[in-house]
C-alpha cells in the first residue's frame, strides 16, 4: 500500500477513533453525582406543640369564630405532628410584626449549621466550591444570600453564583437542573445547592381562609447538597442523576392564579391557595409523567400499557358499565418514591395516581408528620427517612416529584451508588417511626370541633377566658 492510499483509508479511521474517545470522555464529565447532603434540624425549643399552636392562632385578633374553627379543622386533618419547627420570632410573639433581622437570623441559623456540617463531613473546603445555587423563594435581600454565604466562607472570586427566588416548593429540582446543565459544559466541578424557605416575614396574620391555610402547613427546614462531576470522586458519591424533567403551566391563567402571594382586603400579605389548586396540580402531574415515563421505565412495560389500553378501547362496553382504567406500573423502573410533602391530600393524590402502596407513601407521610411542609427542602427529608430506614441499596432507583407555584411539576430519577444508612436529621428518632399510634395530637385536642355546627358552636371555657366568645 503506498503512502497516499494509507493516508486515504487509515487516517480517517484514526480521526474517527479519537473523536469517539473524546465524546466518551466528555460524557463521563457530564455525570451529576450527589456526594452528600445535610438536613437542617432546629433546637427542641423551636417545636410547635398542640398547646402552643393554639396560642399562636388565638393571638391573631383578626380571626372571628368562623375563621378560628376553619383553622382548627385544617390543623386536625393536616397530618402534621407536634415536633415540627417554627421561626424564632413566633415563639417571641412577633409574628404580626416581624423585622428584617428576624428573616436574616432565620436564614443564618440554617446556613451556618447545614453548610458547616456538610463541608466538615465531606472534607471539602469552601475554596473548592466552583458553583453555588441558592433557592429560597420568599426573601430576596441585598446583597443576595449567595453573596452572604460567599462572604462568610471566603469563597473564590471566580465562583459561579445563582440566587433563585419565587420558585416555590419545586425549586430544589430547578437548582439541580442548573447544576446539571453546568456539568455538561465544564469538567471537574463541585457545586453547592442550598434549598430552604424563609417563614419569618411571611407569616400571615389576616383572616382570609385561602391564606391562613399556609400557616398550618409550612414549617422551618432546609437542606445543603454537595454535587460533583469529578470522576475521581464518584466512588464516594451517594446518588447519580439519571434524568430530570420540568413542566411549567404558567401560560395557563387558572394554573398561574391557583398559588400566589398577594394582599388581602386589609392589605395584609399572604400566600393565597385557590380552589383550583388540585386541578392545576393534576394537570401538571399528568404532563410531567407523560414526558418522564419513557425515560425511566423499561420498554416492555410501555408496550404492555399500550397494548392493554388499545385492547380496552377496541372492546369498549356501554357507558353504564365503567371499567377500571389500565395503569402503568412504575415499580418496573422505580424502587423508591420521594414525594413532596405538600399536605396529606397531595400525598394521597400522587399515591392514587401512581398506584402506590402504603409502604411507598410511608416516607412522605412520616416526613409530613415529623417536619411538616418545609417547602423546596421537603424532598430531601423524605430521602433522609429512606436512608435512615436503610432502604437504599446500591443500584436502587429513586423517583422524586415535586410541585410549585407557577404552576410547576418537576421530577427526576436518581440511582443509588452505594448502600446507605446514615439517617441524617432522622438519626435520633427513626426508631420511633412509623409510630404504632398515628393519632393526631390536634385531633385529640380539637377533634370535637369537626362535627359542630357553626350555629351551635361554643368554645371551651378555657378559651373563652382568653377573649373568645
Amino acid at each position: 500500500m503506498d503512502l497516499v492510499s494509507f493516508l486515504f483509508y487509515v487516517l480517517p479511521l484514526f480521526f474517527l477513533f479519537f473523536m469517539i474517545l473524546e465524546v466518551v470522555k466528555q460524557r463521563k464529565h457530564q455525570c451529576c453525582y450527589i456526594l452528600d447532603y445535610q438536613l437542617y434540624k432546629p433546637g427542641d425549643d423551636r417545636m410547635l406543640s398542640t398547646e402552643f399552636s393554639g396560642k399562636v392562632i388565638r393571638r391573631n385578633k383578626q380571626l372571628g369564630l368562623n375563621e378560628y374553627k376553619f383553622l382548627l379543622k385544617a390543623i386536625v386533618s393536616s397530618g402534621i405532628g407536634e415536633q415540627t419547627y417554627a421561626p424564632k420570632m413566633v415563639f417571641c410573639g412577633r409574628e404580626a410584626n416581624p423585622t428584617y433581622d428576624d428573616a436574616i437570623t432565620e436564614m443564618d441559623e440554617f446556613l451556618h449549621d447545614s453548610i458547616e456540617k456538610l463541608l466538615s463531613r465531606t472534607g471539602v473546603s469552601p475554596l473548592e466550591i466552583d458553583v453555588l445555587v441558592v433557592n429560597i423563594s420568599m426573601i430576596a435581600p441585598i446583597p443576595s444570600l449567595c453573596a452572604r454565604i460567599i462572604n462568610h466562607y471566603k469563597m473564590r472570586d471566580d465562583i459561579k453564583a445563582y440566587s433563585l427566588t419565587g420558585m416555590g416548593c419545586s425549586a430544589s429540582l430547578i437548582s439541580i437542573n442548573i447544576v446539571q446543565s453546568i456539568f455538561k459544559c465544564r469538567k471537574n466541578v463541585n457545586a453547592l445547592v442550598i434549598t430552604s424557605e424563609c417563614l419569618s416575614p411571611n407569616w400571615y396574620t389576616g383572616n382570609d381562609k385561602s391564606m391562613i391555610l399556609a400557616n398550618c402547613l409550612f414549617r422551618t427546614g432546609g437542606c445543603a447538597i454537595l454535587l460533583t462531576n469529578k470522576e475521581s470522586l464518584k466512588h464516594k458519591a451517594m446518588f447519580k442523576l439519571k434524568c430530570l424533567v420540568r413542566t411549567h403551566h404558567g401560560s395557563r391563567d387558572e394554573s398561574y392564579d391557583c398559588c400566589l402571594q398577594k394582599e388581602d382586603d386589609q392589605g395584609k400579605v399572604g400566600f393565597h391557595l385557590d380552589k383550583n389548586l388540585p386541578k392545576a396540580a393534576t394537570q401538571a402531574l399528568i404532563d410531567n409523567i407523560k414526558r418522564i415515563t419513557p425515560k425511566i421505565l423499561p420498554v416492555r412495560e410501555l408496550l404492555r400499557f399500550i397494548i392493554v389500553s388499545s385492547l380496552q378501547k377496541m372492546t369498549q362496553r356501554p357507558r353504564k358499565e365503567k371499567r377500571k382504567q389500565p395503569m402503568i406500573n412504575f415499580k418496573t423502573g422505580v424502587d423508591h418514591f420521594c414525594i413532596h410533602t405538600g399536605g396529606k391530600a397531595v400525598i394521597d393524590g400522587i399515591g392514587q395516581s401512581l398506584n402506590l402502596t402504603e409502604y411507598d407513601l410511608e416516607p412522605a407521610r412520616m416526613t409530613l408528620h415529623r417536619f411538616g411542609n418545609t417547602s423546596a427542602s421537603s424532598l430531601w427529608y423524605v430521602l433522609g427517612y429512606m436512608e435512615a430506614k436503610k432502604r437504599l441499596k446500591k443500584g436502587d432507583r429513586i423517583f422524586m416529584i415535586s410541585f410549585g407555584a407557577g404552576f410547576k411539576c418537576n421530577s427526576c430519577l436518581w440511582e443509588v451508588v452505594r448502600d446507605l444508612g446514615d439517617g441524617n436529621a432522622w438519626k435520633d428518632c427513626i426508631d420511633s417511626y412509623p409510630p404504632e399510634n398515628m393519632a393526631n395530637p390536634f385531633l385529640e385536642e380539637y377533634g370535637w370541633i369537626r362535627n359542630e355546627e357553626l350555629t351551635t358552636f361554643k368554645l371551651p371555657e378555657k378559651y373563652q377566658t382568653e377573649g373568645w366568645s
